[in-house]
């Protein structure tokens, strides 16, 4: 099978190259091998929260020129401080060109609430979250809605952070016969079960009708994030029935609007042409020089993939585009090097809560991203997202904006050889 492009990976900075490839006319083909981190985001996505030396960051943009100094390895580094503020604002206007609405932007950090009630600083955030620019709330009293038996969810953490704010947090459960299908299976309460329920109109009316009847005088109701996979308008026509404003909390995993994200880009780039090889895994390739001439999967055997250019967007250990063997990491498909400490000690702090070193590791490449092996650059492989080495995505706040901005980072390298 011929294509121009083939990304490994279809992931956030997988989907993102895709969409941004696709849309130039690239003929372009993404291999998947099932759920990414989407399907467990916390409705937010970080561009940079602060420094390598720990300095929070405000403004990512101004901040971007002292990251570079202080880390040149970094994935923003290779980017170039003249590109971040571009390639941030144009990853946004993908997402919500793709139906994946956010709000927020790369000048000035804002705060979302979390699922234990603490604000915590991000960069776009998913329409209908609870947010605020300086972590307080427009409200003094508000109600907090929970399903009974959703067990993803805790209110009482949420509540009591609330009410050191000085905000009124009133409880409440709600159940309906909807919910009894679900509730059969105790293991079956998850919020993507659940949010299914509510893609029918009749089932978020009668949630409307009982928030109405007990929510009392709050200027504001705050839901779990579970209001239908399908449908977007959730909140907006429960804000109608209720005559209230209504906003949305992030739950423990798996995250409905992160699932709801991975669609719409799936949908965006099959849109533009592109073709998406759901449950696919890449497993082998064959080389001659410095180039990839063929790549091969478990599902289509020895009929090779056969591309001008290869992606890889695999992610780090999560997803196993990096793997932690006894006594090293490596890149299991095509073996490019990678940045890690010799020796396994190097590797973590026994201090859970202390910056671990393993979080930094990662893929080797070139300004261009660039795979290397062996220190040779590969010249049409490029690496993107969570795999690269060079940053720490939590003690930066800086994962979801390298997945997006290496991906389109390598799309115009593309794009621009050609």
């Amino acid at each position: 099978m011929k294509f121009d492009s083939v990304i490994i990976g279809g992931g956030l900075s997988g989907l993102l190259c895709g969409l941004r490839l696709a849309r130039a006319g690239r003929h372009c083909a993404i291999i998947s091998s099932g759920q990414s981190a989407l399907h467990f985001s916390s409705g937010s996505l970080d561009l940079l929260g602060a420094l390598p030396d720990g300095s929070v960051v405000e403004n990512p943009v101004e901040a971007v020129k002292a990251l570079s100094e202080q880390a040149p390895e970094h994935p923003y580094s290779k980017i170039g401080v003249e590109r971040f503020g571009a390639l941030a604002d144009e990853a946004a206007a993908l997402l919500s060109e793709a139906g994946g609405k956010v709000e927020g932007t790369s000048l000035q950090n804002h705060y979302r609430l979390t699922p234990m009630g603490t604000f915590k600083p991000t960069w776009l955030t998913m329409d209908g979250y609870v947010r605020s620019d300086n972590r307080v709330l427009a409200w003094k009293h508000v109600a907090l809605f929970n399903a009974e038996g959703f067990l993803d969810f805790y209110p009482q953490f949420i509540a009591d952070e609330l009410r050191k704010t000085g905000i009124e947090c009133e409880l409440h459960t709600f159940n309906m016969a909807a919910l009894e299908t679900v509730r059969r299976n105790p293991t079956e309460m998850r919020s993507s079960n659940i949010a299914r329920i509510f893609d029918c109109d009749e089932n978020l009316d009668e949630l409307a009708r009982i928030i109405k009847a007990e929510m009392g005088d709050c200027e504001a109701v705050l839901l779990p994030a579970l209001l239908g996979i399908e449908r977007t308008d959730g909140v907006a026509r429960l804000a109608e029935k209720t005559g209230r404003p209504v906003a949305i909390v992030a739950t423990l995993p798996p995250s409905v609007n992160g699932i709801r994200m991975q669609r719409a880009l799936h949908h965006a780039f099959e849109q533009a042409g592109g073709t998406y090889f759901l449950g696919d895994t890449a497993v082998g390739c064959e080389r001659q020089g410095d180039k990839i001439t063929a790549l091969y999967t478990v599902n289509h055997g020895n009929i090779p993939f056969v591309a001008d250019d290869y992606v890889l967007a695999t992610g780090s250990y999560f997803s196993r585009g990096l793997v932690a063997e006894h006594d090293c990491i490596k890149e299991p498909l095509f073996g490019l090097d990678v940045e890690a400490a010799a020796e396994r000690s190097g590797w973590y702090d026994r201090n859970f809560f202390e910056k671990q070193a393993f979080e930094g590791f990662g893929i080797k490449t070139d300004k261009t991203l660039h795979g290397l092996c062996g220190g040779e650059r590969i010249a049409n492989l490029y690496v993107v997202g969570a795999g690269l080495a060079g940053f720490n995505p939590l003690a930066e706040g800086c994962g979801a904006g390298v997945s997006m901005l290496t991906a389109l980072h390598a799309a115009d390298c593309i794009l621009n050889k050609q």
